[in-house]
């Protein structure tokens, strides 16, 4: 039987392969048993090494340098001091730079679009503690339509927008509210009230009198917390006088000029001072026996709680308090008046201490019964033309 042999290639001993030996070489034949073996385990092993050795490396540096980053971003970067002594030149002392405009920054609270740090906020805390609130000022005028109104109006309302708020404006006019009146209460920008005087006043001399009786039963029904103050159209006012007015605790009163009635001379009427202590009284020979307190309707204020809260003040009248229409005009009705909210002097504040100022001025210089056109609206050309050349 034939046989077929296969002769056996050369031996390459520079050509190197992957097994470490030649394919087909007599030591790979003649190998014993155990570099087999050894052969067969390091062949099997070499594939896991493989895959191993790309990326356990990377695997253990990333979060080695992610922690040493992380580090080093929270740390934060400082400034040298300069120090000027040679001693303490290479004394560093690192310190965050701007930190107490950080801190600043970082407390700024806004509100309303508009930020407030905490030096701001505190004291706001602190005014808030010392602030008391401002006594409301009730301003009562009486009025009705004439020509010189609008001036007069206007005049009083000026000076009431220049006082520091709360002021209250209570203006009252009789049988009906005229549109002339409205539209100028309305153009002030003070906060006011327009009331309506529903009495018949055809056989009372001083129509003011029922007004103003309007005005004290308005703030007696809603109970307004402040200093009420008769203040006619017709008059002049100080600013300082309705600044002194939220000093007054119960009863003010202070001296007003006024014209005598021949026009010619100034008379002084109201208090004599001593301090805020009432002592005296500034008037006119012919009317010291006719009232007991002499000063005029402007020349004092008082508080509203009298109005509609009695025991406080332990008034003895159980009546409301108003003005009377049964006495005589002029003189007696500041009197009766005053006798319904106070006993005597002793219940009295001068203002401003000593009443060593004249705050308002009474001049008498209406002029009655001039025709003008209704709403100061003139619909008609006048008689008297001038033609243009």
């Amino acid at each position: 039987m034939a046989s077929i042999r296969r002769t056996l290639s050369p031996v390459y001993h520079d050509r190197h392969y992957e097994n470490g030996g030649a394919p087909f070489s007599p030591s790979s034949t003649s190998s014993s048993p155990s570099q087999k073996s050894s052969g067969k385990h390091s062949s099997s092993s070499d594939p896991k090494a493989s895959r191993r050795g790309p990326w356990r490396r990377p695997f253990y540096q990333f979060p080695a340098f992610f922690l040493i980053g992380f580090l080093l971003g929270m740390t934060p970067y400082g400034q040298i001091d300069d120090v000027n002594s040679t001693t303490d030149r290479f004394n560093f002392e690192i310190k965050p730079p701007n930190v107490e405009e950080s801190l600043k920054r970082r407390e700024e609270v806004a509100v309303d679009g508009v930020s407030f740090s905490a030096e701001s906020k505190n004291k706001k805390e602190e005014e808030e503690e010392d602030f008391a609130p401002r006594k409301l000022v009730i301003v009562v005028t009486p009025t009705y339509n004439r020509a010189m109104q609008a001036y007069y109006l206007n005049r009083v309302a000026q000076t009431l927008r220049l006082v520091e708020a709360p002021v209250l404006w209570i203006v009252v006019e009789g049988n009906a509210a005229s549109f002339e009146t409205s539209e100028i209460l309305r153009k002030t920008g003070v906060m006011y009230r327009h009331l309506v005087c529903k009495r018949n006043m055809t056989s009372v001399k001083d129509r003011g009198v029922h007004q103003r009786n309007t005005a004290l039963e308005h703030i007696e029904l809603h109970k307004l917390d402040g200093v009420v103050y008769f203040a006619d159209d017709d008059n002049i006012y100080s600013l300082e006088l309705f600044q002194s007015l939220r000093q007054i605790r119960r009863f003010g009163t202070w001296p007003v000029a006024m014209l005598a009635p021949s026009k010619n001379k100034a008379i002084l009427e109201g208090p004599v001072c001593n301090g805020s202590q009432v002592i005296g009284w500034h008037t006119n020979e012919k009317s010291k026996r006719l009232r007991r307190f002499h000063v005029d309707m402007s020349g004092f204020a008082f508080n509203s709680t009298i109005l509609w809260d009695p025991k406080r003040w332990r008034r003895p009248f159980s009546h409301p308090t108003r003005q009377l229409d049964t006495v005589k005009e002029g003189f007696q009705q500041e009197t009766t008046f005053i006798e319904q909210v106070v006993a005597d002097e002793s219940d009295m504040e001068g203002v401003p201490p000593a009443c060593s100022r004249i705050l308002n001025w009474h001049l008498h210089l209406d002029a009655l019964d001039v025709p003008y056109p209704q709403g100061w609206v003139v619909q008609k050309n006048l008689e008297a033309l001038i033609t243009v050349k």
